[in-house]
């Protein structure tokens, strides 16, 4: 093929990754560089800003050394990227702080006054989440009150990362509405900045972005920065998304019959709606598809917890101290396979990293319910993909019943998904088709779904994702999912038994 291509950045948490895209969604080439997060004791995970860019160039520039000549058929970038993780920089865009990343936690006292000053349900209605220490509002109260607020007399700016890697693409300070919502700073029916909440902070307009809409055109890229990374010069990038968002692009959700779920480090998943609904049973973000909203659930303990258990408690017992995670799950995921449905009576619940909905309780833990001397780490294993099917029903039932429908379909994404018994378990625990995507790297594609319709190569945005989604393969419920029904109710309940009062 020689037609145009189009480039999707993903600036993930770990990793930055560009990849190339015909423009009916088949990849040609890819570059990745890894990325390092700092911890600063108990709930605190920061970031490099300047690793992003790092990372982001040396991506690209793998990209295009993997292209060769096909370098020069590139039309269009746009970016997609880690969500709520934000730097405050200074005038020109150089950071005066690390970056707070997304995990860190370390601002409930700074949720708990805003609550009370402002109003719980006041700011979920303004910014279409719940109060709690995910959303950048409450890090930015942290970072600028306790942890260095002599950044305040600096008058910073304060950059997602989308709005960072533009900036430093374009020379422009300016970011997708999708890609500043989850800062939780957006009044998300003016789709604009809220003058209150930056107001809250001792921020202005000056200290932040332009907006605009997912695909709209945000610059062009730099002279300095396409001689650095092989692109063509002056090619056009168009505002993305967050990694969210872009995602369910990539699966091809343009309606909300369907949804999308990453297994991955998280349990995210987001349908679409157009209009603009909040509810305690998820938290309502912008879509990536220009005039649509987004209603996303997010279970912060997702494969994270099965990381836990292979790091903490296989390696401990593997005679084999070079077994990477991977294998070392693999290996008891052969012996959970074979296990009865129900776990011989052992249940999870997975909130090892605290609960967001339906609970927002950031002092939840993970709950093991019925251990006994017959259990084994394979025993565990089934039971934490058990635990997190249940606590994805509980997420989807709530969703479905804000919109006054079913979802005829689910479809996975992320390393989960390459685990035929985590597919299967989900399909029936859910009772619901769970289909794969067939290109596993769904938050690129969103990205160059975005560059595509932006750059008019495809009729608009909605077009691309039509085009470019590929489907892999599905999985249908069996009858365990009938069996599974007594065992969810026995699920839901353990939480709110053991839920210390407030």
């Amino acid at each position: 093929m020689n037609g145009p291509l189009v480039v999707g950045v993903d600036a993930s948490t770990t990793a930055c990754k560009a990849i190339a895209f015909e423009l009916d969604g088949t990849p040609v080439a890819e570059g990745r560089r890894a990325l390092a997060l700092v911890s600063r004791g108990v709930d605190g995970w920061e970031q490099d800003a300047e690793s992003w860019w790092t990372a982001t160039l040396e991506a690209l520039g793998e990209l295009t050394t993997a292209l060769g000549p096909d370098r020069e058929r590139v039309r269009a970038m746009a970016v997609a990227h880690q969500r709520e993780t934000f730097v405050m920089a200074d005038a020109a865009g150089a950071p005066l702080h690390p970056a707070l990343v997304w995990m860190d936690a370390r601002c409930k006292d700074e949720v708990a006054r805003a609550a009370a000053t402002l109003g719980a349900e006041h700011l979920h209605a303004v910014t279409g989440k719940p109060p709690c220490v995910t959303p950048s509002f409450y890090k930015a109260s942290f970072l600028l009150s306790r942890l260095a607020p002599a950044l305040t007399r600096a008058r910073p700016r304060l950059l997602d990362v989308h709005a960072f890697l533009v900036q430093r693409l374009t020379g422009e300070f300016v970011t997708s509405l999708a890609s500043a919502d989850p800062l939780g700073l957006v009044d998300m029916k003016a789709r604009d900045w809220s003058d209150e909440l930056l107001g809250y902070l001792s921020l202005d307009r000056g200290s932040v972005p332009t907006l605009v809409e997912p695909g709209a055109p945000v610059g062009a890229l730099r002279s300095h920065v396409a001689d650095r990374t092989g692109l063509p010069h002056g090619t056009p990038i168009f505002a993305g998304a967050g990694d969210g968002q872009a995602a369910g692009l990539g699966a091809g959700l343009v309606t909300s019959d369907r949804a999308y779920l990453n297994l991955g480090t998280a349990l995210v998943s987001g349908v679409l709606s157009r209009d603009y609904r909040v509810d305690r049973a998820f938290r309502t973000l912008y879509g990536a598809l220009p005039g649509t909203y987004f209603l996303e659930t997010d279970l912060k303990g997702g494969t994270f917890t099965l990381s836990w258990l292979a790091e903490k408690w296989l390696r401990r017992k593997s005679a084999n101290d070079s077994a990477t995670e991977a294998e070392l799950l693999r290996e008891v995921e052969h012996e959970a396979a074979r296990l009865p449905l129900g776990t011989d009576g052992l249940f999870v619940v997975p909130y090892w990293n605290g609960v967001m909905n339906p609970y927002w309780d950031d002092d939840a833990r993970g709950i093991v319910v019925g251990l006994s001397g017959e259990h084994g780490p394979a025993h565990l294993y089934r039971a934490i993909l058990e635990g997190l099917a249940f606590e994805q029903r509980l997420h989807t039932r709530a969703v479905e019943g804000a919109l006054g429908h079913p979802l005829r379909e689910l479809v996975v994404m992320g390393g989960g998904s390459k685990s035929d018994l985590f597919c299967r378990i989900v399909c029936d625990v859910m009772a619901r088709r769970i289909a794969r995507t067939k290109t596993p790297e769904a938050t690129a594609l969103g990205a160059a779904m975005l560059a595509a319709g932006g750059a008019s190569l495809h009729a608009g945005v909605f077009a691309a994702a039509t085009a470019m989604a590929r489907a892999g393969g599905a999985f249908e419920p069996t009858a365990d999912a009938a069996r599974y029904d007594a065992l969810y109710e026995r699920y839901r309940a353990i939480y709110p038994a053991l839920r210390r009062p407030t």
